[in-house]
């Protein structure tokens, strides 16, 4: 047995083979697992975990990241399920612990992430290509330069109306593609009033397609009641996937803000 620590400190015993069956309970890790050639090895994921759809769509589905299926994932038999402490419940994560080895990933920054990758990349016997992949992600980001000059507020909900603010992973994705987040002094997600969003009064509003699937009529709405704001609709795994969905989001970024630069609106 070996004894390894994930990123909420806990120890997890592993077997002495690498895990040959894996259950993913978070959406971006999942993607990060088929990008690392684990595609034999993974069992099961949940019904958010849509890519890649041709890989994901073939996998046993283990409910939400908010309800795992505990029966039917243990009826898998994994040698390793990866959940995240945000995305999973504790209820879940400890009747899963009871009866097989879960790794739980912490991430709030880009350091976090790169240390995820690097550490799944070790346990699954994928280092050379968790390696490869840590390195484009860290050199993406090293080389962007952008200027925060943007105030943004990001929604990722609607009615009510919630917002990204400090420690999380979309906060720190934000200032690193050159926004100044307007709520950033908040914690976690508060939910704002459209009053408050007036007083704000940001540069940009970013309507996230998920978790909230904000369309052109949101777009619209907002764009209605904010005279001053450009409003747009941002993908968000690029702000809230913290795996090899990464590899794209600088470049994402930094069409984003030449984009929102311009008086238009992105619909």
């Amino acid at each position: 047995m070996s004894i390894v620590k994930d990123q909420m400190n806990r120890n997890v015993c592993l077997g002495d083979q690498i895990p040959q069956r894996i259950v993913s309970l978070v959406p971006s890790i999942t993607e990060l697992l088929f990008d690392l050639g684990l595609h034999q090895q993974i069992v099961g994921c949940t019904k958010f975990c849509i890519h890649p759809q041709s890989e994901t769509s073939k996998l046993k589905k283990i409910g939400g990241t908010k309800n795992i299926d505990i029966q039917t994932t243990i009826e898998l038999k994994p040698d390793l399920v990866i959940g995240n402490k945000e995305e999973n419940t504790i209820n879940d994560i400890e009747l899963l612990s009871a009866s097989m080895p879960v790794w739980m990933s912490d991430v709030n920054t880009l350091s976090d992430a790169l240390n995820m990758i690097h550490n799944i990349g070790v346990i699954t016997g994928t280092e050379q290509r968790a390696s490869a992949i840590h390195e484009q992600i860290k050199d993406s980001f090293s080389n962007s330069h952008a200027s925060q000059k943007t105030s943004a507020i990001y929604l990722i909900w609607n009615q009510p109306m919630m917002a990204a603010a400090s420690d999380t992973f979309i906060n720190s994705m934000l200032d690193h593609a050159g926004f100044i987040n307007l709520v950033g002094d908040k914690s976690r997600y508060p939910e704002l009033t459209l009053e408050e969003l007036r007083h704000l009064n940001p540069q940009v509003l970013m309507l996230s397609t998920e978790p909230f699937p904000f369309k052109k009529q949101h777009v619209d709405f907002f764009s209605d009641q904010l005279s001053e704001t450009k409003v747009i609709i941002v993908d968000g795994t690029y702000f809230s996937w913290y795996g090899s969905r990464m590899i794209g989001a600088v470049d994402y970024f930094s069409k984003l803000t030449d984009s929102n630069l311009k008086p238009v609106i992105s619909k």
